[in-house]
């Protein structure tokens, strides 16, 4: 068995790529630095991440690979699901090695399994979208936050500068422990190094809301109310349309 390390970043995957070319070797296993190696293994290799190995195999996946695809393969590894980078490693391999493009050859198993992945996250990724609440604090910027099953936020910022163009706002990952900040011109990556009620609820604090919002919050759960039909209630589908695991984000859901 032979095992490759590395520092598990996507550039570090091309690389890992590049270098098992390179070397004609390819792994059975990856993993990170310090990640404890299988009880039999051969040979351990590890790589360096390299900017200029890592753009060179994705110049190569250009030529082979359509546009959708690539994307395809960035938002699987957003994923961040066990072995990953393993199905990843395999599928540009093949990618590589294949006389055509093999992005509709669902016959091959990694290629579906791919496809499954993808949409699994591009559907999470409509979720944060869907679900987003946001709640305007006192300074003035709107503040919303999620707790996504794959790391998506980046994927809905698009969605969020186009709609949302006119007002500063902030989307954080609690999971994750990031977000971005909008500023009415672009958009920058945060953290926060304090861990604050809000960013561990994802609900502004009283104190910290603009004069307005609370009720603004109040004529939002009205008018959830006032929609609903009781005699349609179904509680079955409600929740699968809209997740549970949302709701203690959702204004509507607030007592």
């Amino acid at each position: 068995m032979i095992v490759l390390l590395y520092d598990k970043t996507f550039e570090g995957l091309l690389t890992a790529v590049f270098d098992a070319y390179f070397r004609k070797t390819f792994p059975d296993v990856l993993l990170a630095e310090g990640e404890p190696l299988p009880l039999f293994c051969d040979e351990v290799f590890t790589v360096c991440t390299d900017e200029e190995k890592s753009t060179r195999v994705w110049s190569g996946l250009q030529k082979k690979l359509s546009v959708s695809a690539l994307a395809c393969l960035t938002t699987c590894w957003l994923s961040e699901l066990p072995a990953i980078d393993t199905l990843l490693f395999r599928y540009i391999r093949k990618a590589i090695d294949a006389p055509r493009s093999i992005e509709v050859n669902f016959g091959d198993p990694d290629v579906l399994e791919l496809s499954k992945i993808w949409k699994k996250v591009d559907y999470e990724r409509t979720r944060v979208m869907q679900f987003a609440r946001f709640q305007k604090a006192a300074d003035g910027t709107f503040f919303a936050a999620f707790e996504p099953l794959y790391n998506v936020l980046a994927l809905a910022i698009p969605h969020f500068t186009d709609r949302f163009a006119d007002q500063r706002w902030v989307v954080y990952d609690l999971k994750r422990q990031y977000g971005y900040y909008y500023d009415l011109h672009s958009v920058t990556e945060i953290t926060f190094d304090s861990e604050a009620a809000h960013l561990v609820s994802g609900m502004l604090d009283e104190s910290l809301m603009a004069e307005d919002e609370k009720l603004f919050q109040k004529l939002w759960k009205t008018y959830f109310k006032s929609i609903a039909i009781k005699e349609r209630t179904n509680p079955r589908l409600h929740k699968q349309n809209m997740p549970v695991r949302f709701w203690k984000y959702l204004t509507e859901k607030q007592r």
